[in-house]
């Protein structure tokens, strides 16, 4: 077998706006490009170097001065980096590729000869030190072969992919990749590279401070014990993040130092949306709009405040409602007379239902039920199917089988802090399926069957009517979670519609139009075994959530929301249809008509959602593959959305049916759907 050539082609120019002719600037003594490539003449596995600088006027200067000083030049296109590198390698025959930036001169040659190494043992495409970020700044490497060059010259569009050579090789899917870490600890933090007059003081410091070719565990020694002298340029690693992000991408990389998780709600995770371009969060909204941090107004086409603003964003008639009440007080120590109407309007939505309780999420609310449930039935074990939060006795699901809750909504959820003593009190049942509910129901002493009237499914062959005759036959307690489905197709919850009562009733999100506010309801046996336990919360008696929860109720039955938004729902779902059609994409359509969604039937859906994701951004459009409906929308809205996506349509078929290359297109990493993956 041939051993692998390993050229190094370093990439170099004079222009540079922070620092100008930074790479002709003095490191003890050398020009810092000089001192880089004598740098680079220890390494053990590079055939030769070859510096590649753009053509033209200006690099002129810096060709002269490279010929004068013996080294090998290569000139290409200025802005399309990576013709650059491509023709050089062709040129020369170079079949794999080392590529270095000149702003690197610190550039490691014992950690290059290692990356060198398991790229030439492990049959690669790419291997380097910077998929994952774990190495001080200026000591970027990467190796790639020529054909996976080529691949890419032929195939990318962007100017962006062109100028940064291999953004692509770090999100493809289509290369066999590798990442070299530091290991335990991480240094990206330290800045060795060469943009500012900050680094060169840096760098002529270190420089002048350690042992004659120095290596990079010589840095790292010295910085353990002098860390004050890496301040001088630290600012900078900041505000070259900065460049690269947007303010709420910046405001992101902020929040995950300080807040456990990033944020309260893993729904809203800029990663599950757009990694690195996501605006993440919001300055202002009103109707369907929102402005991020930078003032960037966008439509919202995904999931409208995770389905609470069904009125829309900042609907003035809850609002004003709301800010007139507050004027007046918000919490004192006696109780706000709303709750006792907002009670009494509820019972009378729902005849069945004798008492309510009223919390402000849609996991407290899981909560409540259960423990009323419990001390009810005096029976542990529960029976589920559908999404309930993040409580103990739900993620006890997964202590038998981590999969266990992949199919009620998300993958992965991890289950640290969870009792094992709960291993046995709760079991998965899957929609519609009857007879998996009685052969649970039969084996395992079910005192409560916890469920979504629906999500992605509507109930068929009367499954919720049998549902309902089995928890009467067995005395079981039934549960039904509408936090999600209440007051999309009627009125308060969709059971309604059905003809199917339960026990116990959660109602959230839209109950407030985003004000927090969710209700349990229940009939009196149930409701009454309050007195067998204790729930209780300081903020539960504000006044603010009932007051807007009554005037949405009101502005609800004004304009019979539902039926606006079921029917606008059945017009987005017409249109996918229509547009799948045209281009010859397979996709199937879930969810009511105003919480419906659409996914690829393909391997690459994820890359497909993402990808709509980015293109709907650049257009001011919030989009993924979910649209929650809303009063704010309407057709107009609805028509810009839909030229849109016929653009993005049409480059999908392509990828799809022709065999292109989604990543020729999509210029982000994947957005991620798997919790483990998230955090």
């Amino acid at each position: 077998m041939k051993t692998k050539k390993i050229y190094a082609l370093i990439q170099a120019r004079l222009k540079s706006t922070r620092l100008p002719g930074k790479i002709l600037k003095k490191i003890n003594g050398k020009e810092s490009i000089i001192f880089m490539v004598d740098r680079l003449k220890k390494c053990k596995n590079i055939e030769d170097t070859i510096i590649l600088i753009p053509k033209g006027k200006t690099d002129d200067r810096l060709y002269n001065f490279l010929k004068k000083k013996k080294l090998k030049v290569f000139r290409g296109s200025e802005n399309d980096v990576l013709d650059r590198f491509y023709n050089c390698a062709k040129k020369l025959n170079i079949k794999h590729i080392l590529r270095l930036t000149s702003d690197c001169p610190f550039i490691d040659p014992i950690l290059v000869d290692k990356i060198i190494n398991v790229y030439k043992k492990g049959n690669y495409d790419y291997v380097s030190n910077i998929i994952f970020r774990s190495f001080p700044d200026g000591m970027d490497t990467e190796i790639f072969s020529y054909k996976s060059l080529s691949f890419a010259r032929n195939n990318l569009n962007s100017s962006f992919d062109r100028e940064h050579v291999t953004k692509y090789f770090l999100r493809s899917d289509q290369l066999k990749k590798k990442n070299i870490s530091f290991g335990k600890k991480n240094y990206q933090n330290i800045r060795l590279t060469l943009d500012y007059k900050e680094d060169l003081e840096l760098l002529n410091k270190l420089s002048k401070k350690l042992r004659e070719n120095f290596s990079l565990k010589d840095i790292i020694k010295y910085y353990e014990k002098n860390k004050k002298v890496f301040d001088i340029n630290k600012k900078f690693i900041k505000e070259i993040q900065s460049l690269k992000l947007n303010s709420g991408q910046l405001k992101w990389s902020e929040a995950k130092k300080y807040i456990a998780g990033g944020n309260m709600l893993f729904s809203k995770r800029p990663d599950r949306f757009l990694p690195e371009l996501w605006p993440a969060y919001f300055k202002k909204a009103k109707g369907c709009n929102v402005y991020d941090l930078d003032n960037k107004k966008y439509i919202d086409m995904t999931i409208m405040g995770v389905g609470t603003n069904i009125l829309g964003y900042a609907n003035a008639s809850v609002d004003n409602a709301v800010s007139n009440r507050i004027k007046k007080g918000n919490m004192t120590t006696l109780n706000c007379v709303e709750e006792v109407d907002l009670a009494k309007k509820l019972i009378k939505i729902h005849p069945w239902a004798d008492k309510v309780r009223f919390a402000r999420s849609g996991g407290e609310a899981n909560s409540i039920a259960v423990r009323l449930a419990r001390a009810s039935t005096q029976r542990q074990n529960i029976a589920f199917c559908g999404y309930h939060g993040w409580h103990d006795w739900y993620l006890a699901a997964n202590l038998k089988s981590k999969k266990n809750l992949n199919h009620h909504l998300l993958e992965g959820l991890k289950i640290g802090g969870v009792s094992n003593k709960l291993k046995d009190t709760i079991f998965p049942f899957k929609y519609n399926d009857f007879k998996d509910l009685k052969k649970i129901v039969t084996k395992n002493n079910i005192g409560i069957i916890k469920m979504e009237v629906v999500r992605d499914s509507t109930p068929k062959s009367n499954f919720l009517k049998k549902v309902r005759k089995l928890a009467d036959e067995k005395k079981i307690i039934l549960i039904f979670d509408e936090c999600t489905s209440g007051f999309r197709e009627c009125l308060g919850g969709i059971h309604k519609k059905y003809n199917v009562e339960p026990d116990l009733l959660m109602l959230g999100k839209a109950l407030g139009n985003g004000y927090p506010i969710t209700a349990v309801l229940g009939i009196e046996k149930v409701m009454k075994s309050i007195n067998k336990t204790f729930i209780s919360s300081t903020f539960w008696t504000d006044s603010s959530g009932p007051t807007a929860a009554l005037k949405t109720l009101e502005v609800m039955e004004k304009t019979k929301s539902w039926n606006y938004i079921t029917k606008l729902g059945g017009y987005i779902i017409k249109n996918w249809n229509k547009l799948s059609k045209k281009h010859n994409l397979k996709i199937q359509i879930s969810g009511i008509n105003s919480l419906c969604k659409f996914n690829f039937m393909s391997n690459h859906n994820q890359k497909y959602k993402t990808f709509i994701t980015q293109e709907m951004l650049s257009k001011g459009i919030l989009a993924t593959n979910t649209v929650y409906v809303s009063l704010a929308h309407n057709k107009s809205i609805i028509k810009k959305y839909f030229i849109e996506l016929d653009k993005i349509f049409a480059i999908i078929s392509k990828c799809e049916n022709h065999k292109e290359d989604i990543f020729k297109y999509l210029i982000v990493p994947v957005a991620e759907t798997d919790f483990t993956r998230l955090n």
